[in-house]
């Protein structure tokens, strides 16, 4: 059962009515209770009405009783179940996924010029070159035609929660951010990537609940763009994470609720090893995102602290992190330390990396999972320089089964390969070159991933 993301889009009128006064009830009881506000249900408002039912209104009757008592989430029937008698919850987890760029002058309405780039003056040049070195891109072409064959995998493994890092803005304002930083990332800055609002049913198209913000593109835009993009998200439905209109709520987490299964909790902050300018960072009177200055103890006790305040049966707690260069497969002893550390002293259940431009290395500490780094996933390489010996053409879809107590069942990983701007399902060679590399640097992690006979890949550890 996917989670629940009420008013929306294309309900009955009646039925509309109802859950729309059901949740209204549901956020006027729940908002001064930690463990409710922003769960989801999300507990700010559902997409897609037009899949909701009568089960929702009785999902939130019990809601309303069990909070009208004084109960915590945990006592609520559809969570008050033993650890060992809830079923595993599936997560969808990818990188940078970027539908600004080439991809958006492919869509249906014609966005312009929507990034700036040092040698490259207009989007549609982006996409002039992929066809002079591929071949013709249609266009225009439907919201779905990015994601490909993820469309079916997705349709088969029916994740629980789909969660992406967004590397565009949703914005048609601003200016490009060309503030030169302490090490000189937006000055020298390639490119600033913007998506056209209107082009916002591609990211509905593959069902996603969740965005992470904080990154290395989210304020190419300025401050204008950040506010766009929030509301967008915001209005689509859409879960964001890791920026805000001030440090307040740059630092909030997403929560969504999966009816029997786990409250998945989300934290995301951007590094200044991904090249995140300081100056991004949101303060008390400024937008930005979500910026971590170290990865050291004192990080981590700040958000332990958080972690437990909150916490409740059923709780499984990612953290995401925009962090390290973009190509090398080589894991900084800062940072294993740093993801060791969230997972000992902050009960951190999964640590999600990504800025990558290819997948890294993967660990399993002590029963749980760290990725550090997924790498891209949707995006606009050809056409575009590239570093041909990390393959950056091919992408992977992850999905990590976790167990009710938040610990690593499996992981499995489905390669793809990005052409002609769309996502392919990877052959045999590709998917044999990404199970060979990938295994020959995780060795040192204690990792593995063994070729199925699906054409995916399954981790193993030791």
């Amino acid at each position: 059962m996917r989670p629940h993301f009420f008013p929306g889009h294309g309900a009955g009128g009646a039925l509309r009515q109802r859950l729309a006064d059901a949740w209204s009830r549901v956020r006027r009881i729940a908002a001064p209770c930690p463990a409710l506000t922003g769960s989801a249900l999300w507990l700010q408002g559902p997409r897609n009405l037009a899949h909701a039912s009568t089960t929702l209104l009785a999902d939130a009757s019990r809601l309303l009783l069990a909070t009208s008592r004084g109960h915590r989430l945990a006592q609520w029937p559809l969570l008050a179940m033993q650890a060992g008698m809830r079923p595993p919850t599936t997560l969808f987890l990818c990188g940078d996924v970027m539908t600004g760029h080439g991809i958006d002058q492919l869509l249906p309405r014609d966005a312009g010029d929507d990034f700036a780039l040092r040698t490259v003056q207009s989007a549609l040049e982006y996409v002039r070159d992929a066809e002079a070195s591929r071949a013709p891109l249609p266009r225009p072409v439907s919201f779905e035609y990015p994601w490909g064959d993820a469309l079916h995998l997705l349709k088969r493994e029916r994740p629980d929660l789909r969660l992406i890092n967004l590397a565009t803005t949703i914005t048609t304002r601003g200016t490009p951010d060309c503030t030169p930083g302490s090490n000189g990332f937006p000055r020298m800055k390639p490119l600033h990537a913007r998506m056209h609002p209107l082009h916002l049913p591609t990211l509905a198209a593959i069902g996603v609940d969740g965005a992470v913000l904080a990154n290395h593109h989210v304020l190419d835009w300025g401050h204008d763009g950040l506010h766009d993009t929030l509301q967008s998200l915001r209005a689509a439905g859409i879960g964001c994470v890791g920026a805000g209109h001030d440090c307040r709520e740059a630092a909030e987490e997403g929560r969504w609720l999966i009816p029997g299964k786990a409250r998945v909790r989300l934290f995301a902050f951007g590094h200044a090893s991904s090249g995140v300018p300081e100056h991004w960072a949101a303060d008390a009177g400024r937008p930005g995102i979500n910026w971590l200055q170290a990865l050291d103890d004192s990080a981590v006790a700040v958000l332990a602290t958080r972690i437990r305040e909150t916490r409740e049966e059923g709780d499984i707690v990612v953290v995401s992190l925009h962090w390290g260069s973009c190509w090398g497969y080589e894991v900084p002893e800062e940072q294993r330390r740093f993801a060791h550390a969230l997972i000992d002293e902050a009960g951190v259940d999964l640590v999600w990396g990504h800025a990558s431009h290819h997948p890294r290395p993967i660990e399993v500490y002590r029963g749980r999972l760290i990725l550090y780094g997924v790498g891209d996933f949707m995006k606009d390489t050809a056409g575009a320089p590239c570093h041909e010996a990390y393959r950056p053409e091919l992408a992977a879809l992850y999905l990590p089964r976790l167990a009710a107590d938040g610990s690593l069942q499996e992981l499995r990983l489905w390669p793809m390969r990005v052409h002609l701007f769309r996502l392919k399902r990877a052959c045999g060679s590709e998917t044999q070159w990404l199970a060979q590399t990938l295994s020959r640097e995780c060795r040192c992690h204690g990792t593995g991933l063994a070729p199925q006979g699906d054409g995916s890949l399954r981790l193993y550890w030791h």
